[in-house]
């Protein structure tokens, strides 16, 4: 990248089931909280990018309501639809065009407001799978689940570790959602089955919660902070309708993966990264993301988990926040991930 860009500053919410407080409230709150790890005000700001869902906050234009929460007022703004990890690399686009030096970037979900499986059922075709009414979230990753388990001989008891995994982790974070510091691969085993083989410890939790960064340009960063956070690579790439694609393998993740390790000058990622932060809503996707980001070969993820490699003090560490199984507030879910790595380092 021409010009440098940092994170460097930070902040989130503890994340929770029923979270009492109004979303201006948390909103807010996240958004100061940044400003204040950065050391700055909200007038150094150059532009706000914010993350949210009509869907899922259940109201139209839902980020007209939290403009003035997040600082925006007579600001450059803009909002991403869903996603704080997009949010974030939009913001990159705008201070590398070299019109804006400090970005700030909050995302957040209520999701006590409106259950997100119901509303996920709206996103699949209105024709056909919307008609019949089986396909969701959940549901599409059973399907997934199961393609990918049957063809790499994956047992429901490797899926299990990674939920054992990410929920020990998830325990000695204080910002998540679930904390289960015993849990054992029986409990998770013993959980409700909502779509086979998907289990209740084995997806995401519903979570209310918020999250916020601060990005700024190589000057700006270096007289914010001494300890500026470099963006040194990042990949995008969206895949096909669910219809239209390989359940068994993350092509879209291996795409983007590549495309990130290339800017940065990344050639054998096992080797060469410290850590890894990643939004598996399912255990199983933990696995499958393994692969997708070149850590092993293809039907091989279960290997790490088994042997300890991606465990907090393992090899190759894998989400020692908890991950999305920890706390998953949906459009702040992937800006939470960049906070927690930016916290590694």
């Amino acid at each position: 990248m021409a010009r440098r860009v940092a994170i460097v500053g930070y902040a989130q919410s503890y994340h929770q089931q029923d979270m009492q407080m109004t979303r201006e409230d948390m909103v807010f709150e996240v958004a100061r909280g940044a400003l204040h790890n950065a050391g700055i005000s909200r007038e150094d700001v150059d532009t706000v990018i914010t993350a949210s869902t009509d869907f899922l906050d259940a109201r139209t234009i839902s980020n007209l309501y939290t403009s003035m929460a997040v600082g925006a007022y007579l600001k450059d703004e803009s909002k991403v639809e869903e996603d704080g990890a997009f949010a974030a690399y939009y913001a990159l686009m705008r201070i590398l065009s070299e019109v804006h030096d400090i970005a700030l970037v909050e995302a957040h979900t209520q999701g006590s407001v409106v259950n997100p499986h119901l509303i996920s059922s709206y996103t699949v075709d209105p024709l056909f799978e919307r008609q019949y009414g089986f396909l969701n979230d959940i549901s599409a990753a059973a399907l997934q689940a199961r393609m990918y388990m049957n063809k790499y001989d994956v047992s429901e008891e490797q899926v299990a570790r990674v939920a054992v995994k990410n929920l020990v982790n998830a325990a000695d974070n204080p910002n998540a959602h679930r904390r289960m510091p015993d849990m054992t691969v029986e409990e998770v085993l013993n959980s409700k089955l909502y779509y086979d083989p998907i289990r209740e410890l084995t997806m995401s939790p519903i979570s209310d919660g918020a999250c916020a960064v601060v990005l700024a340009c190589e000057e700006k960063a270096k007289e914010i902070t001494d300890n500026p956070v470099w963006i040194e690579g990042v990949g995008s790439c969206q895949d096909t309708y669910i219809r239209d694609r390989s359940l068994y393998k993350l092509d879209s993740l291996q795409k983007a993966a590549q495309d990130a390790y290339e800017m940065a000058g990344v050639s054998d990622p096992f080797a060469q990264i410290d850590v890894f932060e990643v939004s598996e809503k399912f255990a199983h996707e933990e696995l499958m993301i393994y692969e997708a980001l070149g850590l092993c070969r293809e039907g091989k993820g279960k290997a790490l988990v088994e042997k300890g490699v991606t465990g907090k003090d393992g090899e190759v560490p894998v989400n020692p926040s908890g991950g999305a199984l920890g706390a998953d507030p949906i459009c702040a879910t992937g800006l939470v991930r960049i906070i927690e790595a930016a916290k590694q380092i």
